[in-house]
């Protein structure tokens, strides 16, 4: 299997009013991409891969004995997003060398406000996903399923909102960047989901 990475390198010259010009070049590696961490004593998992999410052993790693509930949230590619109604397949991009900071700046705020919680992974996945494939996958465990609760919304949210993924969509007849995509912020800036 060959996964395509798509680098850009944009040139402006120094007067002001050069235009940008966007080079694109297309490389395939017949290696898997995959990026995987962990931190705070092995209790954070962090990865970027090319490689198919595998929920039930994330499920299985994060299962502590001091913790009572285990939140799973497997984000899936669906056949139709906002105005389009035949989507096939997703292509995601990444900014990779900024994927592992952002996500532990992640997972550093959800222990500051969940103290308590015991394993978090932060996962997602680049390249061509089919229909059904999970994209992403936070799991969370905690003593108590209000804070795996919290913390796994907030981990989606903020990961949605803060790292540097972009996800292209392929339909019937073409393809084209997706219509949801946001201005990537800090962690910080985003609203409590915990209500505190």
């Amino acid at each position: 299997m060959f996964t395509e990475f798509v680098i850009v390198a944009r040139h402006v010259r120094e007067a002001s009013q050069a235009p940008r010009r966007s080079v694109v070049v297309a490389l395939r590696y017949a290696l898997a991409v995959t990026n995987r961490r962990f931190f705070d004593n092995g209790d954070t998992l962090v990865e970027l891969t090319s490689d198919s999410l595998l929920v039930g052993e994330l499920y299985d790693w994060s299962v502590l004995s001091r913790c009572g509930a285990v939140v799973v949230f497997s984000g899936t590619v669906r056949d139709h997003s906002e105005g389009r109604h035949d989507v096939t397949s997703l292509a995601y991009e990444a900014y990779d060398e900024q994927v592992v900071p952002k996500c532990l700046e992640i997972a550093k705020e959800m222990r500051d406000k969940w103290p308590t919680l015991g394993r978090i992974a932060l996962v997602h996945r680049i390249g061509e996903l089919k229909l059904g494939e999970s994209s992403v996958v936070i799991v969370v465990s905690a003593p108590h399923r209000p804070e795996a609760f919290d913390a796994a919304r907030f981990g989606i949210d903020a990961l949605k909102a803060t790292v540097p993924i972009w996800k292209r969509e392929q339909w019937g007849d073409g393809g084209d960047w997706a219509l949801g995509a946001q201005h990537i912020t800090d962690v910080k800036k985003l609203n409590d989901v915990s209500g505190s």
